[in-house]
């Protein structure tokens, strides 16, 4: 037939297939690119994809297409499970070594019931992106109007996060269906923002095209084509169907529904029959379902089937079945059913799927269409269990909350669902949080018989959803309600522990969560031991015993708690700890222990995930190992579309300026558009003023520090990294004027219990004081040089840079030779160019032998400027003047105590979420803007109200504006 010949060629969609090639040749080139394709139903997106996938093949790329289906909502990862039932023989090996996405195909197994969906969502996104990139793949999910909330947030997270892989992710989705309130609306509308996303319209056909359409599908007449085109609009599916009507000798209807029902009035009575049954099933249906839903016997069956595909109503789909040839043709037969007709048939193929053993989510789906609610119940609750499992928790709270409403109109309710109401509900409430929604959480927990359990659970979502002395209340109840030692018991003290450390009741803290780790050992409470000892970790830190804390978060991070999330958040603030009191080998180790436990679990990209990456970048770069400190740079995309992808790519510009590589440059330009944000500008602006002074231009630099500073309050720990760059930007501009000013900055942050890193810039300052000034003062960069020897390899020896040009100065050649060596060898071994070129140039200048030889830098990006802030590694949080400001705990602790609100030592993430919390954004809008959990935008949230001296977020933004943060 015509129908099938038309796929021979595509006509009037040169521009689009083009747009859609040039994704695809830069994927090849190692740039992933996202590609989403929309038209009204029948345009053509199918068609140009399949041409897409085509060359995809010829260039070598493994082609996986997901279909998503009208009750794909129901059911989670349809598109997915789809693709990757499909996938060659090449990539099964990677699916099979990754559980998490075996558990979507056929036989998939299993998690345990006991797993929390959110993050085992986590482990399927950052095993997705793993699995992608393997090899070049396209992957392509059509029917996007259609997919389920979990598919649309993998859809969100791959086009963020792919980056150098050779992957081309192409979506399709109807237009024409997208009403105002449409859930995938908002989803384009911030995909379509990104750098790495190409939007495709394709719009209806010009007249000249369909009829060149209308000939290769095999008209002839040209009467009759341009009746067509006159009719169709554009849109080629109607066409096609238009000109099969005509060639047949059917009269050309008007309405395109009409028109193709009476393209299915001349079948004969079995194949209509067959074609309704395959209407309810679906898009897609299974050979053996689809006969024994028909009734027919085999031959009967099979004729209808001939003469069904014959008509090209449906076609062939590999070894699965049948399938309708348009989504058009599947929607125009099912609701031309008779209401009875499609009770019976749904009921049928839930029958049917019921001995099959089929998923539940599609028994819920058919049992509930064939109003038998009961089992619509039983199917509900299992497919709610089933997507927690597959880690979808939106379509888990979907189903329990269909379940909760049928409850009522089913007798033996319990008996059907295997639990109660209270505890179904419960699941659902958990389902809900999961999904970042703590206030349906909430409202659905108060609506349940108070006990321990309960208010344990509101006491932890209030206290996410920042309503603090709610959830203090809560968690108070819980203790009260809990049964003397009992596990329950337990978790209600860690959470009252944990709702009570950023109040004025701090010090009930320990006590109770001293308890709750006594309690939780003795009854096996793993998760509540665990917190118990994190809060413990924190009070100390907050105490000022960093061995106290380190001590604790150690035996927290060594034992498996059950949580991978609490486990990881133990390791990161273990690692984290070591670090900043200069352990680096055992901040290392630690730190790779905590990496491949988050790779091997798919979490890469969770918030631990990410922050035990850029902590291990950092470790390698103090400690001088930078070939795989800039290996795990790269990791962190250059392409970036948000304020937390900007943060991340700012870490790789500490080594990457200190090399002085030619990716500076296109890595800064991208971050530019976020350095309104106050983190990313601290950040990136700080790295961008060395680098600028390293090529020779400090006038920019000047210009970086001082935008920097404005951001910045005057304690906040980054003065000091950030005034000795500006002190260093002076010298160079042989200015003495804002000297004081600058040194001043940097040294008011510095307080008792300050770690050796920020004193270390503090003595840079000094010293770059004493140079803009015009002084060379050999006391001051050789206390510079003793300062950094803590571990930090490249800062030590930017620091005998300028000891050895000081004692040049002094007279002292001998002395200045000897640092000079030191100094070179470091640079040398580093491959740190700029430095490795101004060493060479004083070696020039004093004379030095072998100075000159081209065995200092092979080439450097600059000439020879001065020294002072290069790339800081993150220092001690609430007493270092780090990567990050004085990058602080997350689990509240933030150094001594003081009296009055304390500013000055919010981190650079809360300096970023304070912002948005002034704006009035929610904690779920503030976690979308930053890609976080919204729980960890909580736990920031409660950590400012807690060093504001405050208790709304209304204060926050008033203290804030006053101080000068925002």
């Amino acid at each position: 037939m015509g129908w099938q010949k038309a796929l021979n060629a595509l006509i009037g969609r040169s521009a689009e297939l083009d747009r859609l090639t040039a994704v695809l040749d830069s994927a090849a080139a190692g740039l992933a690119g996202v590609a989403l394709v929309g038209g009204d139903a029948g345009i053509g997106k199918t068609r140009l994809v399949t041409e897409l996938a085509e060359r995809a093949e010829a260039a070598g790329f493994a082609v996986l297409v997901g279909q998503c289906a009208e009750l794909g909502d129901a059911l989670p990862y349809l598109p997915l499970a789809d693709a990757l039932r499909g996938a060659p023989a090449e990539l099964r090996a990677e699916i099979e070594a990754r559980p998490v996405l075996g558990r979507l195909l056929p036989g998939g197994a299993d998690l345990d019931a006991g797993t929390d969906s959110a993050l085992t969502q986590q482990r399927l996104f950052g095993s997705m992106l793993g699995f992608l990139a393997a090899r070049p793949v396209l992957l392509i999910l059509e029917d996007l109007h259609w997919a389920d909330r979990s598919t649309r947030d993998l859809l969100v997270f791959l086009s963020r996060m792919l980056q150098t892989e050779r992957v081309c992710l192409v979506g399709t989705y109807r237009t024409d269906d997208l009403r105002r309130r449409h859930p995938l609306r908002r989803v384009l509308a911030e995909l379509k923002r990104l750098p790495t996303v190409t939007a495709v319209e394709l719009n209806p056909l010009g007249p000249d095209e369909m009829a060149g359409h209308l000939s290769e599908f095999g008209g002839a007449d040209p009467r009759v084509i341009r009746e067509i085109v006159d009719r169709a609009e554009g849109n080629p599916f109607y066409a096609e169907e238009l000109l099969e009507a005509a060639t047949d000798g059917c009269s050309m209807s008007d309405g395109l529904a009409d028109l193709l029902l009476s393209r299915i009035e001349p079948l004969s009575d079995a194949a209509q029959r067959v074609l309704r049954g395959a209407a309810v099933a679906g898009r897609r249906v299974d050979h053996a379902l689809l006969q024994e839903a028909s009734g027919l016997d085999d031959l009967t069956f099979e004729d209808a089937m001939r003469e069904i595909i014959s008509q090209g109503l449906l076609r062939p789909d590999g070894g699965y079945g049948y399938a309708f040839r348009h989504a058009l043709l599947q929607e125009a037969v099912y609701t031309d059913l008779l209401p009875g007709e499609r009770t019976r048939l749904h009921s049928e193929f839930a029958r049917l799927l019921t001995a099959r053993e089929g998923a539940a989510a599609e028994l819920a789906y058919h049992y509930l269409a064939g109003h038998d609610l009961a089992e619509a119940l039983s199917a509900s609750v299992e497919a709610g269990r089933r997507a927690e499992r597959l880690g979808a928790p939106a379509e888990a709270h979907r189903h329990f909350e269909q379940a909760l409403g049928l409850w009522d109109r089913v007798p033996d309710a319990e008996i059907r669902a295997g639990t109660d109401r209270v505890r179904l509900a419960m699941r659902t409430a958990v389902a809900a949080a999961g999904t970042g929604d703590d206030h349906r959480a909430i409202a659905q927990l108060r609506e349940l018989p108070p006990t321990a359990e309960t208010h344990e659970r509101l006491a932890y979502y209030l206290y996410d959803s920042d309503d603090v002395p709610a959830a203090v209340a809560a968690a108070e109840e819980a203790v009260a309600a809990a049964d003397p030692d009992t596990a329950v018991l337990a978790r209600a003290l860690a959470t009252l522990a944990r709702t009570l450390i950023a109040t004025d009741r701090r010090g009930e803290v320990r006590p109770l969560a001293e308890r709750a780790l006594e309690i939780a050992r003795a009854t096996g409470a793993c998760d509540a031991e665990k917190s118990a000892m994190v809060t413990l970790a924190s009070c100390a830190e907050y105490d000022g015993d960093p061995g106290r804390a380190g001590e604790l978060f150690g035996t927290a991070a060594a034992q498996a708690s059950g949580d991978l999330a609490v486990d990881l958040r133990a390791i990161f603030q273990h690692a984290r700890v070591e670090f900043e009191h200069g352990s680096m080998a055992e901040a290392a180790v630690i730190a790779e222990r905590g990496i491949r436990l988050a790779e091997d679990s798919g979490l890469s990209w969770s918030t631990f995930g990410t922050d035990l990456r850029f902590l291990q970048l950092l470790i390698h770069y103090t400690a001088g190992d930078w070939v795989r400190a800039r290996r795990e740079g790269a990791g962190f995309g250059v392409r970036v579309g948000t304020g937390h992808e900007a943060v991340l790519s700012s870490f790789a510009l500490f080594v990457e300026v200190a090399m002085g590589l030619p990716e500076v440059d296109e890595r800064l330009t991208w971050v530019r558009p976020f350095w309104s944000d106050s983190l990313v500008a601290y950040m990136s602006r700080a790295l961008a003023a060395e680098h600028a002074l390293w090529n020779g231009d400090p006038e920019l630099a000047l210009e970086h520090v001082t935008a920097v500073l404005d951001a910045l309050g005057p304690d906040d720990m980054g003065n000091i990294r950030i005034g000795a760059v500006g002190l260093w930007a002076l010298a160079e501009l042989g200015r003495s004027d804002g000297a004081d000013e600058l040194l001043a900055r940097a040294r008011k942050p510095v307080r008792p219990g300050t770690g050796a890193e920020g004193h270390a810039w503090l003595a840079r300052a000094e010293a770059e004081w004493h140079r803009a000034h015009g002084r060379a003062d050999v006391g001051a960069w050789r206390a510079a040089v003793e300062a950094f020897d803590y571990g930090f390899v490249y800062e030590t020896a930017r620091s005998r840079w300028r000891l050895a040009e000081a004692l040049l100065v002094s007279g002292d050649h001998a002395a200045a030779l000897e640092e000079w060596r030191t100094a070179v060898r470091t640079a040398a071994s580093l491959g740190a160019r700029p430095l490795g070129d101004a060493l060479a140039d004083l070696g020039l200048r004093a004379r030095f032998p072998a100075a000159g030889s081209g065995a200092l830098s092979g080439g450097a990006s600059g000439g020879g400027p001065e020294d002072a802030s290069g790339g800081l590694s993150g220092g001690a949080a609430g007493s270092g003047a780090g990567a990050t400001g004085g990058r602080e705990p997350r689990d509240g602790a933030r150094g001594r105590a003081s009296a009055g609100p304390r500013p000055g030592a919010l981190t650079g993430r809360e300096r970023e979420v304070l912002s948005l919390v002034a704006e009035g954004l929610a904690n779920r809008e503030i976690g979308e803007r930053l890609f976080i959990a919204q729980k960890t935008v909580s736990v920031h949230v409660s950590n400012i109200l807690g060093k504001l001296g405050v208790s709304s977020r209304t204060q926050a933004a008033a203290v804030a504006r006053r101080e000068g943060l925002l």
